[in-house]
């Protein structure tokens, strides 16, 4: 993927001197982050932090999972939104378009923010205790282990995007002091386990992410991510095995009057010529605290001004939006 102009539309970027390296260092990554935002919403970066043998269990771990008979699995069945396991046909993400597609071709373990806040109301809604299956104990210590990885991670992306649109470091993470997330890992089989597509059908449909950051780590794969841009349409997204994708979403584009872009995404079907292809996604989506005002910025730095929304009505109202029946 890369634009006219020769540079790459999703540059891969080392965070290694963030956010306490060099300053000509640092003021060149902050560069580098603005201008690949405003054109395609998503970065690969490096110098990360996350461990990825870790990784590499929790897969192992979520296989197992993943892999047992329906029967097995349905105790922990909830809809989208909610902690347990989403089966086939729960979600459809190009209904957030506003596109009647068949449902995702995957299936999910989900996980959200669950230490309470004191405010009975918020936390019956927002922070909920976590669903782990008996099945594989060994899931919890590895998914909570890599959620603080995450965390820590998201504030600092957090700080560094401040910075890249010449605000205080401290612009977005003033709002994550008791944030919610979300954290999926994302199955998807082959055919011998869903069946052939149908029309129209994608393993996840075409949509934006609908909080501030997302940070995946993704296996490569014929049917995996492709990102929408205006220059290049549907391309398949750059994949470097020692990085993050990350990739903005809904309420982080309007909090900065579209200067950035809502990364636009799909995951493609399993493909015809490797119809056994399985992948597995960990999908952590990062939020802010229940109540924030999120008010887009003014003009130069903002090109849309867009009504101020309350985040967390907007982010149900978006999780509403994708669920079947």
């Amino acid at each position: 993927m890369t634009s006219d102009a020769g540079r790459p539309r999703v540059p891969t970027l080392d965070l290694t001197p963030w956010p306490d390296g060099p300053r000509e260092r640092r003021d060149a990554l902050v560069r580098a982050a603005d201008e690949a935002l405003r054109s395609a919403g998503f970065l690969l970066v490096t110098g990360h932090g996350v461990d990825p043998a870790l990784r590499a269990d929790i897969r192992a771990a979520a296989r197992e999972f993943f892999r047992l008979p329906p029967a097995m699995k349905q105790p922990y069945a909830v809809k989208v939104g909610e902690r347990g396991w989403l089966g086939p046909g729960a979600e459809a993400n190009g209904y957030a378009e506003g596109t009647e597609t068949p449902p995702d071709l995957k299936e999910s373990l989900s996980f959200a923010a669950h230490e309470p806040t004191g405010d009975a109301r918020v936390d019956a809604e927002w922070f909920k205790p976590n669903t782990w299956p008996a099945e594989v104990p060994e899931l919890k210590a590895l998914v909570e282990t890599y959620l603080g990885q995450m965390r820590t991670l998201s504030d600092r992306l957090l700080g560094l995007l401040g910075a890249a649109l010449g605000e205080p470091e401290d612009f977005f993470t003033r709002h994550t002091g008791h944030p919610t997330w979300g954290f999926n890992i994302n199955w998807y089989p082959g055919t011998d386990t869903v069946g052939a597509p149908e029309e129209g059908q994608f393993r996840i449909g075409p949509h934006t992410d609908f909080g501030t950051v997302t940070v995946l780590d993704r296996q490569d794969g014929k049917g995996g991510l492709q990102i929408f841009t205006d220059e290049g349409g549907w391309e398949d997204a750059p994949y470097d095995p020692a990085a993050l994708t990350v990739n903005i979403g809904d309420l982080m584009a309007r909090w900065t009057g579209d200067r950035w872009r809502s990364g636009r995404h799909r995951v493609l079907p399993p493909p015809l010529d490797a119809p056994a292809e399985e992948l597995l996604s960990l999908v952590y989506f990062y939020e802010c605290d229940p109540g924030t005002r999120v008010e887009s910025l003014p003009a130069p730095k903002g090109r849309v001004a867009y009504e101020p929304v309350d985040s967390h009505t907007y982010l149900r109202a978006q999780l509403d939006a994708i669920s079947v029946g």
